[in-house]
Protein backbone atom coordinates (compact mmCIF):
# COMPACT_ATOMS: atom_id res chain seq x y z
CA UNK A 1 0.00 0.00 0.00
CA UNK A 2 1.42 3.41 -0.17
CA UNK A 3 2.78 5.09 2.41
CA UNK A 4 0.73 8.48 3.45
CA UNK A 5 3.35 9.55 5.89
CA UNK A 6 7.43 8.85 5.18
CA UNK A 7 9.99 9.86 7.00
CA UNK A 8 13.52 9.79 5.93
CA UNK A 9 16.38 10.44 8.41
CA UNK A 10 14.10 13.20 10.03
CA UNK A 11 16.22 14.98 13.25
CA UNK A 12 16.00 17.62 15.31
CA UNK A 13 18.43 19.56 17.03
CA UNK A 14 17.92 22.14 19.91
CA UNK A 15 21.41 23.76 20.83
CA UNK A 16 22.86 20.70 22.68
CA UNK A 17 19.85 18.40 22.71
CA UNK A 18 18.49 16.02 19.89
CA UNK A 19 14.89 15.96 20.29
CA UNK A 20 14.68 13.43 17.42
CA UNK A 21 17.43 11.30 16.28
CA UNK A 22 16.96 10.23 12.19
CA UNK A 23 14.25 8.99 12.02
CA UNK A 24 12.48 6.60 8.73
CA UNK A 25 9.45 5.44 9.18
CA UNK A 26 6.48 4.49 6.77
CA UNK A 27 2.51 4.68 7.89
CA UNK A 28 0.28 3.09 4.95
CA UNK A 29 -2.91 4.12 3.46
CA UNK A 30 -5.70 2.94 6.14
CA UNK A 31 -4.10 1.72 9.12
CA UNK A 32 -3.68 2.83 13.21
CA UNK A 33 -0.53 3.43 13.39
CA UNK A 34 0.31 3.49 17.27
CA UNK A 35 3.67 5.58 18.16
CA UNK A 36 4.77 5.05 21.39
CA UNK A 37 7.37 6.54 24.05
CA UNK A 38 7.79 8.28 27.57
CA UNK A 39 6.74 11.76 27.93
CA UNK A 40 9.70 13.33 26.12
CA UNK A 41 10.90 10.76 23.57
CA UNK A 42 10.16 13.37 20.96
CA UNK A 43 6.63 11.99 20.08
CA UNK A 44 5.52 15.86 20.03
CA UNK A 45 8.81 16.85 17.96
CA UNK A 46 7.50 14.55 15.12
CA UNK A 47 3.90 15.57 15.34
CA UNK A 48 5.27 19.24 15.33
CA UNK A 49 8.16 18.61 12.32
CA UNK A 50 4.91 16.48 10.32
CA UNK A 51 2.57 19.33 10.87
CA UNK A 52 5.01 22.04 9.67
CA UNK A 53 5.09 23.77 13.17
CA UNK A 54 9.05 23.40 13.75
CA UNK A 55 11.71 22.81 10.81
CA UNK A 56 13.54 20.23 10.77
CA UNK A 57 17.46 20.31 11.07
CA UNK A 58 18.02 17.70 8.71
CA UNK A 59 16.20 14.88 6.66
CA UNK A 60 12.83 14.52 5.19
CA UNK A 61 8.95 13.86 6.30
CA UNK A 62 6.24 13.36 3.45
CA UNK A 63 2.53 13.27 4.01
CA UNK A 64 0.64 11.86 0.81
CA UNK A 65 3.99 12.15 -1.06
CA UNK A 66 4.52 15.99 -0.43
CA UNK A 67 6.97 17.42 1.80
CA UNK A 68 5.64 19.03 4.48
CA UNK A 69 8.52 21.41 5.56
CA UNK A 70 8.60 23.36 1.87
CA UNK A 71 4.87 22.57 1.00
CA UNK A 72 2.89 22.40 4.29
CA UNK A 73 -0.35 24.20 2.82
CA UNK A 74 -0.66 21.36 0.40
CA UNK A 75 0.41 18.38 2.53
CA UNK A 76 -1.96 19.34 5.45
CA UNK A 77 -5.15 19.72 2.84
CA UNK A 78 -6.12 15.87 3.76
CA UNK A 79 -5.03 16.10 7.59
CA UNK A 80 -7.15 16.54 11.06
CA UNK A 81 -4.69 16.93 13.93
CA UNK A 82 -5.99 16.94 17.46
CA UNK A 83 -3.59 17.92 19.98
CA UNK A 84 -3.61 16.61 23.99
CA UNK A 85 -4.15 20.07 25.27
CA UNK A 86 -7.08 22.20 24.04
CA UNK A 87 -6.57 25.74 24.07
CA UNK A 88 -9.98 26.90 22.63
CA UNK A 89 -12.40 30.16 23.10
CA UNK A 90 -13.39 30.98 26.13
CA UNK A 91 -16.39 32.92 25.14
CA UNK A 92 -17.38 30.33 22.17
CA UNK A 93 -20.04 27.80 23.23
CA UNK A 94 -19.04 24.74 22.02
CA UNK A 95 -21.54 24.59 19.15
CA UNK A 96 -19.23 27.90 17.77
CA UNK A 97 -16.23 25.96 18.28
CA UNK A 98 -17.05 23.61 16.61
CA UNK A 99 -19.05 25.30 13.77
CA UNK A 100 -15.70 27.45 13.57
CA UNK A 101 -12.62 24.79 13.35
CA UNK A 102 -15.43 22.94 10.85
CA UNK A 103 -14.72 26.18 8.33
CA UNK A 104 -10.76 26.13 9.29
CA UNK A 105 -10.63 22.61 7.99
CA UNK A 106 -13.22 22.99 5.15
CA UNK A 107 -14.93 19.85 5.68
CA UNK A 108 -17.49 18.55 8.19
CA UNK A 109 -19.67 15.72 8.04
CA UNK A 110 -22.83 17.10 10.15
CA UNK A 111 -24.80 13.70 10.80
CA UNK A 112 -21.51 12.32 12.04
CA UNK A 113 -20.88 15.39 14.24
CA UNK A 114 -24.07 15.27 15.81
CA UNK A 115 -23.38 11.43 16.47
CA UNK A 116 -20.01 12.24 18.12
CA UNK A 117 -21.54 14.67 20.21
CA UNK A 118 -24.15 12.33 22.04
CA UNK A 119 -21.74 9.85 22.03
CA UNK A 120 -19.49 11.73 24.03
CA UNK A 121 -21.75 13.23 26.43
CA UNK A 122 -20.91 16.89 25.08
CA UNK A 123 -23.40 19.60 26.06
CA UNK A 124 -22.58 22.15 23.06
CA UNK A 125 -24.54 24.93 24.24
CA UNK A 126 -22.43 25.14 26.93
CA UNK A 127 -19.16 27.82 26.71
CA UNK A 128 -16.14 26.93 26.49
CA UNK A 129 -15.08 28.66 29.59
CA UNK A 130 -18.03 26.04 31.91
CA UNK A 131 -16.01 23.28 30.18
CA UNK A 132 -13.63 20.71 32.31
CA UNK A 133 -10.52 19.70 30.64
CA UNK A 134 -12.23 16.89 29.21
CA UNK A 135 -15.10 18.34 27.87
CA UNK A 136 -12.47 20.94 26.49
CA UNK A 137 -10.38 17.83 25.14
CA UNK A 138 -14.10 15.94 23.57
CA UNK A 139 -14.49 19.31 21.50
CA UNK A 140 -11.21 18.91 19.93
CA UNK A 141 -11.78 15.20 19.07
CA UNK A 142 -15.15 15.72 17.31
CA UNK A 143 -13.50 18.56 15.59
CA UNK A 144 -11.21 16.45 14.26
CA UNK A 145 -13.17 13.13 13.51
CA UNK A 146 -16.14 15.13 12.36
CA UNK A 147 -13.77 16.40 9.16
CA UNK A 148 -13.46 12.53 8.21
CA UNK A 149 -10.25 13.54 6.93
CA UNK A 150 -7.74 10.80 5.42
CA UNK A 151 -5.49 11.24 7.84
CA UNK A 152 -5.90 11.74 11.38
CA UNK A 153 -2.98 12.53 13.72
CA UNK A 154 -3.47 12.40 17.11
CA UNK A 155 -1.16 13.48 19.76
CA UNK A 156 -2.05 12.18 23.68
CA UNK A 157 -5.91 12.83 22.55
CA UNK A 158 -7.14 11.24 25.11
CA UNK A 159 -5.53 12.85 27.65
CA UNK A 160 -8.31 14.07 30.45
CA UNK A 161 -11.22 11.59 29.39
CA UNK A 162 -12.32 9.67 31.56
CA UNK A 163 -12.53 5.48 31.05
CA UNK A 164 -15.92 5.87 29.29
CA UNK A 165 -15.35 8.70 27.15
CA UNK A 166 -12.11 6.50 26.64
CA UNK A 167 -14.37 3.34 25.29
CA UNK A 168 -16.33 5.69 23.17
CA UNK A 169 -13.14 7.11 21.82
CA UNK A 170 -12.00 3.78 20.55
CA UNK A 171 -15.29 3.28 18.62
CA UNK A 172 -14.59 6.34 17.07
CA UNK A 173 -11.18 5.03 15.67
CA UNK A 174 -12.44 1.84 15.04
CA UNK A 175 -15.29 3.90 12.88
CA UNK A 176 -12.18 5.91 11.12
CA UNK A 177 -10.47 2.34 10.36
CA UNK A 178 -13.68 1.24 8.58
CA UNK A 179 -14.09 4.05 6.79
CA UNK A 180 -10.48 4.26 5.13
CA UNK A 181 -8.86 6.59 6.94
CA UNK A 182 -5.27 6.33 8.42
CA UNK A 183 -4.81 7.65 11.87
CA UNK A 184 -1.72 8.20 13.46
CA UNK A 185 -1.65 7.99 17.21
CA UNK A 186 0.80 9.39 19.60
CA UNK A 187 0.11 7.94 22.85
CA UNK A 188 2.21 6.34 26.02
CA UNK A 189 -0.32 4.09 27.51
CA UNK A 190 0.20 0.78 26.48
CA UNK A 191 -3.44 -0.46 26.53
CA UNK A 192 -5.08 1.90 24.28
CA UNK A 193 -2.26 1.84 21.50
CA UNK A 194 -2.94 -2.50 21.80
CA UNK A 195 -6.69 -1.71 21.69
CA UNK A 196 -7.00 0.19 18.62
CA UNK A 197 -3.30 -0.22 16.33
CA UNK A 198 -2.66 -2.39 13.77
CA UNK A 199 1.23 -1.11 13.85
CA UNK A 200 3.08 0.42 16.78
CA UNK A 201 6.93 2.13 16.27
CA UNK A 202 8.36 2.97 19.91
CA UNK A 203 10.67 5.87 20.48
CA UNK A 204 12.93 6.35 23.39
CA UNK A 205 15.08 9.40 24.08
CA UNK A 206 14.21 10.62 20.66
CA UNK A 207 16.01 6.97 18.54
CA UNK A 208 13.37 4.94 17.47
CA UNK A 209 13.91 1.60 18.91
CA UNK A 210 10.84 -1.02 17.79
CA UNK A 211 8.63 -1.27 14.86
CA UNK A 212 6.23 -4.24 13.53
CA UNK A 213 2.70 -5.61 14.56
CA UNK A 214 1.62 -6.09 17.71
CA UNK A 215 2.33 -9.82 17.70
CA UNK A 216 5.90 -8.88 16.58
CA UNK A 217 6.32 -7.19 19.64
CA UNK A 218 4.43 -9.78 22.21
CA UNK A 219 8.33 -9.94 23.63
CA UNK A 220 7.71 -6.31 25.70
CA UNK A 221 4.60 -8.22 26.92
CA UNK A 222 5.09 -8.22 31.02
CA UNK A 223 3.38 -8.50 33.93
CA UNK A 224 4.48 -6.61 37.37
CA UNK A 225 3.97 -8.04 40.59
CA UNK A 226 4.53 -6.40 43.81
CA UNK A 227 4.68 -8.72 46.98
CA UNK A 228 5.08 -7.82 50.84
CA UNK A 229 5.78 -11.25 53.18
CA UNK A 230 5.72 -11.55 56.88
CA UNK A 231 9.57 -12.23 56.64
CA UNK A 232 12.52 -11.40 54.71
CA UNK A 233 11.25 -12.05 51.04
CA UNK A 234 12.69 -15.48 49.26
CA UNK A 235 15.47 -15.06 46.28
CA UNK A 236 13.19 -14.59 43.20
CA UNK A 237 16.36 -13.40 41.15
CA UNK A 238 16.79 -16.55 39.70
CA UNK A 239 13.42 -17.27 39.02
CA UNK A 240 12.92 -18.05 34.88
CA UNK A 241 11.00 -14.98 33.42
CA UNK A 242 11.67 -12.56 36.55
CA UNK A 243 13.11 -9.41 36.90
CA UNK A 244 13.26 -7.68 40.28
CA UNK A 245 12.86 -4.43 39.81
CA UNK A 246 13.00 -3.17 43.20
CA UNK A 247 13.37 -3.87 47.00
CA UNK A 248 12.26 -2.53 50.39
CA UNK A 249 12.41 -4.22 53.77
CA UNK A 250 10.30 -7.23 53.21
CA UNK A 251 8.57 -5.96 49.67
CA UNK A 252 9.43 -6.61 46.61
CA UNK A 253 8.87 -5.49 43.18
CA UNK A 254 9.44 -7.53 39.49
CA UNK A 255 8.53 -8.39 35.98
CA UNK A 256 7.32 -11.96 34.91
CA UNK A 257 7.49 -12.15 31.00
CA UNK A 258 6.06 -15.58 29.60
CA UNK A 259 4.16 -17.91 32.51
CA UNK A 260 3.82 -17.33 35.94
CA UNK A 261 3.56 -20.53 37.42
CA UNK A 262 7.40 -20.45 38.40
CA UNK A 263 7.16 -17.03 40.38
CA UNK A 264 4.06 -18.39 41.99
CA UNK A 265 5.91 -21.87 42.95
CA UNK A 266 7.95 -19.72 45.22
CA UNK A 267 5.50 -17.20 45.93
CA UNK A 268 3.61 -20.86 47.44
CA UNK A 269 6.41 -21.52 49.54
CA UNK A 270 6.87 -18.23 51.08
CA UNK A 271 5.21 -15.71 53.97
CA UNK A 272 2.95 -13.58 51.41
CA UNK A 273 1.08 -11.01 53.33
CA UNK A 274 -0.09 -9.04 50.10
CA UNK A 275 -0.15 -9.49 46.51
CA UNK A 276 -0.74 -6.72 43.48
CA UNK A 277 -0.17 -8.03 39.72
CA UNK A 278 -1.07 -5.74 36.81
CA UNK A 279 -0.03 -4.94 33.62
CA UNK A 280 2.92 -2.27 33.61
CA UNK A 281 2.92 1.04 31.83
CA UNK A 282 5.32 1.70 29.19
CA UNK A 283 8.12 3.15 30.74
CA UNK A 284 8.01 0.16 33.48
CA UNK A 285 8.48 -1.96 30.46
CA UNK A 286 11.27 0.43 28.96
CA UNK A 287 12.93 -0.20 32.55
CA UNK A 288 12.86 -3.87 31.99
CA UNK A 289 13.61 -4.07 28.49
CA UNK A 290 16.08 -0.99 27.75
CA UNK A 291 17.53 -0.05 30.65
CA UNK A 292 17.01 2.91 33.17
CA UNK A 293 17.41 5.70 31.23
CA UNK A 294 13.90 6.19 29.85
CA UNK A 295 13.58 9.66 29.61
CA UNK A 296 14.54 12.52 27.53
CA UNK A 297 14.90 16.14 28.73
CA UNK A 298 11.54 18.12 27.60
CA UNK A 299 10.77 18.82 24.10
CA UNK A 300 11.11 22.32 23.85
CA UNK A 301 7.96 24.67 23.20
CA UNK A 302 6.75 25.60 19.81
CA UNK A 303 8.86 28.46 18.22
CA UNK A 304 7.40 31.68 17.63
Amino acid sequence: MDAVIRTERLTKVYGKTQALSSLSLQVAAGEVFGYLGPNGAGKTTTIRLLLGMIGASSGRAEIFGIDCQRHPVQAHKRVAYVPGEASLWPSLTGTETLDLLGRIQGTTDQRYRDVLTERFQLDPSRRVRAYSKGNRQKVLLIAGLMSRADLLILDEPTSGLDPLMEQAFRLSIDEARGNGQTVFLSSHILSEVEALCDRVAILRTGHLVETGTLAELRHLSALSVEAEFGTAPPELSGVPGVTVTGTAGNRVACQVTGSVRPLLAVLARSDVRHLVAREPSLEELFLAHYGADTTAPAEPPDAA
